[in-house]
């Protein structure tokens, strides 16, 4: 793990599908491995200035890059303090227009220095629409609302409260004011043991937020549109506007610009108005008109100028907020018109109108990739549309939920139906005309699309050109499960049997294949490790696939290689797919398995397959190097003990060969073995006839073993189609098969064998530390193992021999267990109900789940609204929408026994609880945490306030707690391939101890990054935080400051205000602004960090015991001592929990407590706590060690301490009030020494090196660090020094 957990774990995985393990016999080079110092300056062209002329203001000038389009100039002034109100208007250079979309560099005569006048266009609808749209945006720049309810990429950040505006200027504000008074004492709630765990300080108020009121109404008027006549003069369209002093007033907008006329509410009159003035931007003109608004409107663009572009910028995916405040609704006139026209008026301004998104998307993947700016503009491009057709999908489903879309087969019953909005086709999860009835019905219809958006995800990874896959959004909505695809060309026209030419469309009974599908694929086999086979149509004749049988070729109307139908791309779990006649390894029947899941579309994650092909290439090796040496080693025996190694069990093959040096070799001949036989499989591979016969027998009998499809290479591969009901195979097959089958079975042994324990292991040594469900499930898939055994993870932490060093672990497998338990319930209570009770059924599910209230009532929809004639007949009901209120009988008794069974049906696990407070009490769980959670799961977003969950005489939550439901979505997303390669080779290069080459290659990377995703995005996160922390290790405090800022913006911006991920980064960000003298600021985000993690798990965290430790530290360095001892007294039982009575951070604990009793004057506690650490060190490291010895100085130090205080004592109680005493030292801590230890825990040490950088990480060795440690510590403690990080967590 690099610089403790730096590269984040979505960074780990990328590689997944686009780089296959090199064992599967694909060595190539990766694109932008041979990447070409000359193809990055490409992209780093040096930029020139240029001067802007614009009316009305003072020419200035503005620095720009060649790649940059003209366009983007445009975007900086309509951004501009001083431009911002302008957005109809050209650029003029020496008096010829520039276009709009040429880059500068194609522009002739534009150099360092040209003027560029800005020219005012005469307007259109379209522009004038958009210049209304620009002036709301501009007024509504500072307010949150859009944020919260999840509109246009708006996502919340709270960086600025906590560091009172932008930390670069605090910083030369604050320098040395280090010891100036500050207020260190956190609310009641964020101190050690407290039970309270408020929600309102998640969404602290913003100061900025109390909007400067500039206009009172900014509406489209009831006047439009302009009758012929007033067209042919000119106007375009009539505003209203009530300005903050209460005038009321009507503006035409017209091609010149616009003007005030003499309309009012009730009576059309468009003449000019008095005072006639005219002016091209709407700003200017109110500016005129109302004194208010000119001083509010100055201001509020000063304001919004002043917050950090990252508070600004749009993310590229939506992020909902599960809370928000209580919030005015004010009048829109854009929101108004958005949600009128579902924005397919003018969709993202794109002439043409509604976009083809299918043409769109495979367009972006035929784009020429040969050099690194080529493949920068594709991956950019196919990022955009991704990120725009996700947007769009997610309109359109909720759209189709809401019954607003008008169905294509309105006849079919409700679930039947399927719908086209803007170019997409959307479908529900329902088992439509029984295509599912062998898999699972409902279940498996539900469950399909998310297994086909994974295939999806696959085949786009993998790349290969000419062939194609649908863009894919699955949405879940208010319990429905809707799939939106982009639309084949011509597939609406014909049927699907007549377009089908390569897969079945009946589950294997008819199959077909095709030349060209099978070249395609082929070259996708080798990747995916999809086995290429044959099986039986319904005629009996043999028919050769490349892919499950379920998969579709189409060739569209455009001619391009359609595949779609992607749900069965990995091969099936045999655990959870009983199949009769077929018994499983021995550990599987050891674990309960197979058991039957209610669907059979259960499918190994791809993870896993990497992982277990992985697993086998090791044992290959293995297995051949024992044979080469057993051939050594006799002559004249044969080695045909492995022959019928086939059925080998998981658990036996990771030891089954003694390794090599068993055999009295020493270490050094097991590493030269290896090398012998990958030498040897080379030569036999590369079938040049130069291997000899009895080494191409080692490699036959070690593919045999492993199951490997070639005898002379290494190959295993999986054949999708075994044990998929209606699938036949040729008699000439039945070999393959049942080594398919073994195969199969062995790697759901290796799931169980070695994932899981694998998991539970590195749960147990804290090499992952999951802090929610989220980051849990995260870990858990990328070890390949999927959420149904969470139940098996948790049964294996119970019987962990060490229980309680995976409290944690079990606190958040609970937790998680519950709440998807509850999330199934959830789903299938929500679509019973109508949209009028929609607020009144998730309260009252949430009483039944969280409060304590043994009998809450759920409010039916007001009756006296209900009309008297009801309309039973209506045909476009949203699906579902039954006129039903079943929901309102659901008790806590009956859901928490429905959970129970839900846990025990899905994840076969016991929960030993009757109701919510049971659950708590039990497991140790937090309410707050399980409404957290489901909110998260379902996409619930509730009020902003206190929740008295205990209270036993009133519900927990109303209807007036209910905001809005949003959607969950999943979907694809695309990598910046070679951003990714430089990212990993700047970690290597770190890890090598070349920091400053490391830290070049890392900031290429983020150039890349930015290229491809634009400013924010979860990958870019993580380039920061390392660039922060490289720079801190280089001495350069100010630089780490400002990237670390904006990494803590980017992950609250792009994960989540309360995410795992931003907790870290507000911990790194206090680290490096107490480097920089920022105490109180420190302090502040530390205090955030530590409400975050109580909310989001509780106080019971391994995380939590570095916190504290941070906290405590800080607080030393400020003299508040009593405080800090709670802190650091509440890390050190953590941290004994967690890592053992007898673990060295425990005796770092121990000193750290030590110093501040020692601060305090109290000597006796100080010595007891040293003791207790030198004891630790003694036994772990030996007297002789240098931490035992300058443990044992200290000690020294403390004893005299005391004795000159008791003797001073006695003194005072000799002699009274006239006792002569020397002045007692007690030294206030160094702000150098709190960060030096403040280094040491958050795993920094800076050492002096003369040479360079030298980078160890200290899990791998400890002794290193050890003698390191002492070695700095003589060196002196300039922070300034070239310098190197040791990661100190091990």
């Amino acid at each position: 793990m690099l610089l403790n957990g730096d590269c984040p774990e979505s960074l780990k995985k990328e590689e997944g599908p686009a780089e296959p393990p090199r064992e599967n016999g694909l060595d190539e080079t990766e694109p932008g491995e041979e990447t070409t110092g000359q193809e990055v300056i490409v992209i780093q062209d040096t930029g020139f200035s240029v001067k802007i002329l614009a009316p009305g203001i003072e020419p200035f000038s503005l620095q720009v890059s060649p790649q940059e389009m003209v366009q983007e100039i445009h975007q900086v002034l309509m951004d501009r303090e001083d431009t911002c109100h302008r957005t109809c208007f050209s650029l003029h250079l020496d008096g010829n227009m520039l276009d709009h979309f040429s880059e500068l560099r194609s522009v002739e005569g534009l150099q360092e220095g040209s003027v560029l006048r800005v020219v005012e266009e005469p307007y259109t609808v379209r522009e004038a629409r958009i210049h209304v749209r620009h002036v709301r945006d501009l007024l509504k720049s500072l307010d949150p609302s859009d944020a919260f309810n999840g509109v246009d990429c708006n996502s919340l950040s709270f960086l600025s409260v906590f560091t009172d505006g932008d930390l670069g200027d605090s910083g030369k504000r604050k320098k040395g004011l280090e010891m100036d008074p500050i207020d260190c004492t956190p609310p009641e709630y964020i101190l050690p043991g407290s039970r309270e765990r408020p929600l309102c300080p998640l969404q602290p108020q913003n100061r900025d937020w109390k909007p400067l009121q500039c206009l009172k109404v900014l509406t489209m008027s009831g006047w439009n549109p302009p009758p012929g006549n007033r067209r042919m003069h000119g106007d375009l369209m009539y505003l209203f506007v009530i300005t903050a002093e209460d005038r009321q007033v009507s503006i035409t907008a017209s091609t010149r610009g616009f003007y005030l006329n003499q309309s009012t509410a009730y009576h059309f009159n468009p003449k000019p108005a008095s005072p006639r003035f005219l002016s091209h931007s709407l700003v200017e003109l109110l500016n005129q008109i109302s004194p208010t608004f000119k001083k509010n409107f100055a201001a509020l663009q000063k304001k919004r100028v002043q917050r950090h572009p990252f508070e600004r910028i749009a993310t590229p995916f939506q992020v909902y907020s599960w809370t928000a405040p209580q919030a005015e609704h004010a009048m829109d006139c854009v929101r108004a018109e958005d949600a009128y026209t579902s924005r397919l008026g003018y969709e993202e301004h794109i002439p043409g109108q509604t976009r083809d998104w299918n043409e769109e998307l495979q367009t972006t993947r035929e784009l020429p990739r040969k050099n690194l700016p080529e493949r920068l503009l594709r991956e950019r491009a196919i990022f955009k549309v991704h990120s725009d057709f996700t947007a769009a999908a997610t309109r359109g489903a909720m759209a189709v939920i809401d019954g607003n879309v008008m169905a294509i087969n309105p006849s079919e019953e409700t679930k039947m139906q399927m719908f086209i909005w803007n170019n997409i086709f959307f479908s529900l999860g329902f088992d439509v005309r029984d295509h599912y009835k062998d898999f699972g019905g409902d279940v498996a219809a539900y469950v399909a699309p998310t297994n086909d958006l994974n295939g999806v995800r696959t085949y786009n990874a993998v790349d290969v050109e000419g062939l194609y896959t649908l863009g894919t959004v699955v949405v879940d909505y208010r319990g429905y499960r809707v799939t939106a695809q982009s639309i084949i060309p011509g597939i609406l026209e014909r049927d699907q049997e007549q377009s089908v030419i390569y897969g079945s469309i009946d589950f294997g009974k008819t199959v077909v294949s095709h030349p060209r599908y099978l070249e395609l694929l082929e070259r996708t086999s080798r990747p995916l490790k999809i086995l290429r086979h044959r099986v039986l149509n319904d005629r009996d004749e043999e028919v050769e696939l490349c892919s499950s049988v379920e998969c579709k070729g189409i060739i569209g109307n455009d001619g391009r290689h359609y595949i779609l139908d992607l749900l069965r791309t990995f091969p099936p779990d045999l655990n959870f797919l009983p199949v009769p006649g077929e018994a499983l390894p021995e550990e599987c029947a050891r674990a309960g398995f197979p058991r039957a899941h209610r669907h059979k579309l259960c499918c190994l994650r791809q993870e896993l397959v990497d992982a277990f092909v992985e697993h086998r290439y090791l044992l290959f090796m293995k297995l051949a190097a024992l044979q080469l040496m057993q051939q050594k080693a006799s002559k004249m025996e044969s080695p045909t003990s492995l022959e019928n190694g086939d059925g080998l069990s998981s658990e036996s093959k990771p030891d089954a060969p003694p390794a090599p040096e068993a055999g009295g070799e020493e270490e050094g001949s097991s590493a030269s073995g290896l090398a012998t036989v990958k030498e040897l499989a080379e030569t036999v591979a590369s079938d040049d006839g130069t291997a000899d016969p009895r080494g191409r027998e080692v490699i036959r009998n070690a593919c045999k073993a492993v199951g490997s499809i070639s005898s002379t290479a290494f190959d295993v591969r999986f054949n999708p189609d075994i044990f998929s009901p209606g699938v036949r195979f040729p008699e000439s097959c039945q070999e393959e098969v049942r080594d398919q089958k073994q195969l199969l079975k062995d790697a759901a042994a290796f799931l169980l064998s070695c994932q899981i324990p694998g998991l539970v292991k590195d749960f147990t040594d804290h090499a992952v530390l999951p802090m929610d469900g989220a980051t849990l499930a995260e870990v858990m898939r990328q070890r390949g193992i999927n959420m149904r055994y969470l139940g098996k993870v948790l049964d294996l932490v119970m019987r962990s021999p060490a229980r309680d060093q995976l409290d944690h672990i079990y606190k958040i497998g609970i937790g998680e267990l519950i709440t998807r338990s509850a999330k199934h319930i959830f789903k299938t209570y929500l679509q019973g109900v109508e949209l009028s009770g929609l607020s009144a059924a998730i309260s009252h599910f949430l009483n039944c789940f969280l409060s304590s209230y043994p009998n809450p009532v759920a409010h039916l929809p007001a009756d006296e609204l209900i009309s008297k004639k009801r309309n039973r007949r209506r045909r476009n009901r949203p699906p579902g929408a039954a006129d039903n209120t079943a929901w309102a009988v659901m008790t806590p008794q009956e859901l928490w026994k429905n959970i129970c069974q839900e846990a025990k049906n899905y994840f076969d696990f016991s929960l030993e609880c009757e109701t919510v407070d049971q659950a708590v009490e039990t497991y140790g769980l937090q309410k707050i945490t399980l409404l957290r959670e489901i909110s998260l799961k379902t996409g619930i977003q509730i009020l902003l306030k206190e929740y008295s969950f205990d209270s036993r005489h009133k519900p927990a939550f109303t209807e007036e707690d209910v905001l809005n439901i949003f959607p969950v979505v999943k979907h694809v997303n695309p990598k910046a391939s070679d951003a990714f390669h430089f990212f990993q080779s700047g970690q290597a290069k770190v890890q090598q101890g070349f920091l400053k080459e490391g830290c070049e290659l890392i900031n290429e990377a983020l150039n890349l990054f930015n290229n491809v995703y634009g400013a924010m995005h979860v990958e870019i996160c993580a380039c920061l935080r390392l660039l922060a922390r490289l720079h801190y290790i280089m001495g350069d405090y100010a630089e780490a400051l400002s990237n670390q800022q904006k990494a803590v913006l980017m992950s609250e911006r792009v994960m989540g205000i309360e995410h795992p991920n931003t907790i870290q980064e507000y911990m790194h960000l206090a680290l490096y602004c107490f480097a920089s003298s920022q105490l109180s600021t420190a302090l502040s985000l530390l205090y955030r960090a530590r409400y975050l993690t109580l909310l989001v798990f509780g106080e019971d965290h391994p995380e939590m015991a570095l916190l504290d430790n941070n906290i405590g530290l800080v607080l030393h360095g400020v003299m508040e001592y009593d405080l800090s001892l709670r802190f650091l007294e509440n890390a050190l039982a953590v941290s004994t929990k967690y890592h053992g009575p007898k673990s060295l951070k425990v005796a770092l604990s121990h000193h750290l407590v030590a110093r501040v009793y020692e601060s305090k004057a109290e000597f006796r506690s100080a010595l007891q706590h040293e003791k207790e650490g030198y004891t630790i060190y003694k036994t772990q490291l030996g007297e002789d060690h240098e931490k035992t010895k300058e443990s044992s100085e200290y000690l020294k130090c403390l004893t005299q301490q005391a004795v000159a205080l008791q003797r001073t004592m006695n003194e005072i109680y000799r002699n009274g009030s006239s006792a002569n005493i020397p002045p007692l030292k007690f030294t206030a801590p160094s702000m150098a020494s709190v960060l030096e230890q403040l280094n040491v825990i958050n795993g920094i040490l800076f050492i002096p090196l003369r040479a360079r950088y030298t980078w160890i990480q200290l899990r791998t060795i400890p002794e290193i660090r050890r003698s390191l440690l002492r070695k700095w510590r003589m060196s002196g403690n300039s922070t300034k020094q070239q310098a190197v990080a040791l990661s100190q967590q091990g």
